[in-house]
């Protein structure tokens, strides 16, 4: 079962819409135009230290797309913020990890827009 990461903090996946599209890390940009058109796109992590994924998900919204994007995988607390300025809406982790990484340390990161480097230097 997995454990769907918001700002919010834990919950269960509560998508119902038709199926998502999955993207494997290694996408190649020509062909995300593809992806613009589904409500869910899930972009797979392999492993944390994979951030392919974060520039995948700054590349589907500068290219307009508007739906739920969520990150799944091996997505770590340490990287929520960046997931989430990269244009993540959500992170899917398993429930192995959600024990190990328990959710006040994603929500520690929850507040990623106040935390961001630009910002620490306007401070």
């Amino acid at each position: 079962m997995s454990v769907i990461v918001t700002d919010a903090g834990f919950g269960p996946d509560t998508w119902t819409g038709d199926a998502a599209l999955d993207l494997p890390s290694d996408t190649p940009p020509a062909e995300l135009e593809a992806a613009l058109g589904a409500e869910l796109v899930r972009v797979d992590f392999p492993s944390f230290s994979d951030g392919r994924g974060f520039t995948l998900a700054a590349m589907l919204r500068r290219m307009g797309y508007a739906g739920r994007l969520r990150a799944r995988g091996h997505v770590i607390a340490d990287q929520y913020a960046m997931a989430r300025r990269s244009g993540f809406d959500e992170v899917e982790i398993d429930e192995a990890l959600a024990a190990r990484q328990p959710e006040d340390q994603w929500l520690a990161r929850a507040d990623w827009r106040a935390h961001d480097y630009q910002s620490r230097l306007r401070g």
